[in-house]
């Protein structure tokens, strides 16, 4: 039992893969949006897959879906910017979910590299790929934080398919 008094069901995750996807949405994550500079302009990617790893050396991993039209811009990426978006963003994360190319009206600039810097984010972490390991259906990407900004303010949130807010 948990708190609630409710049961908890358990499962095969290998056989049970919608359960497993639905017992992993119970973890509330941070929602970022990760961006580099294409072949052909600047690209971005909305992930929540993202988690610090080191202070020192400074290091954080994120990990790109294999299945989505832009891993293998990501998974190429020497230098890439990754954003946590504030609670107020979400018009952001879904422009970057829809499509690479989320740029159209966004308040952004290029900073070393060519890397697109979004403005306004709560926290913003410049990286070159330090190390990429095979995860899966995901490829996991350590990247070595060079420059890294933040500011106060509540984390755009999502969980269990769904946004959800602080309160502040």
């Amino acid at each position: 039992m948990d708190g609630t008094g409710a049961p908890m069901t358990s499962f095969d995750p290998d056989t049970s893969p919608r359960a497993f996807r639905d017992a992993l949405g119970r973890f509330a994550t941070g929602v970022t949006v990760i961006t580099t500079q294409g072949p052909d302009g600047p690209v971005g990617i909305t992930a929540n897959s993202f988690a610090s790893v080191s202070l020192d050396p400074p290091l954080v991993l994120w990990c790109p879906a294999r299945a989505t039209r832009r891993y293998e811009l990501f998974a190429d990426a020497r230098h890439y910017a990754i954003h946590v978006l504030d609670g107020h963003q979400q018009a952001i994360c879904d422009a970057f979910t829809q499509s690479a190319d989320g740029f159209e009206g966004l308040d952004w600039r290029r900073g070393e590299h060519d890397v697109p810097l979004i403005e306004g984010c709560l926290a913003r972490f410049e990286c070159r790929l330090e190390a990429a390991h095979e995860g899966g259906d995901h490829l996991i990407l350590v990247g070595r934080v060079l420059r890294a900004a933040a500011r106060d303010g509540l984390p755009l949130l999502f969980q269990a398919g769904r946004f959800v807010s602080l309160k502040g």
